[in-house]
């Protein structure tokens, strides 16, 4: 299966406000390609409010969120930067389950073929 990221991140005009949209997959394997984005954007202009909108991912791993969260949180152990929100909405979005062409079922012919 194909799991790509991809961040938008919108900065305030003010830079009080640093926002990091991902779209994709989200899981334990890529997740750490988020960290080096997220701690640029807490050193831009500090204190930023940064956040991390998970939201609109099509598909995340509660274990890939969990890993991403305590790198952050040792980030603000080690150093006085800005917190980080992340936003993950209520469910964590699932993939959807797509069946490929050979193994579709298929249509049963009414009619019985001889043998």
């Amino acid at each position: 299966m194909d799991h790509k990221l991809s961040v938008l991140v919108q900065i305030d005009l003010d830079g009080r406000y640093v926002r990091l949209l991902v779209t994709g997959c989200v899981t334990e394997a890529n997740q750490h390609v988020l960290y080096p984005l997220v701690h640029r954007a807490r050193t831009l202009i500090p204190p930023v409010k940064v956040t991390l909108d998970l939201t609109c991912a099509q598909h995340v791993e509660a274990p890939a969120v969990d890993l991403l969260r305590w790198a952050l949180d040792q980030d603000d152990r080690d150093s006085n930067t800005s917190p980080v929100e992340v936003l993950t909405g209520e469910e964590l979005p699932h993939h959807r389950h797509e069946i490929a062409p050979a193994t579709q079922p298929r249509a049963v012919s009414p009619v019985p073929r001889p043998v």
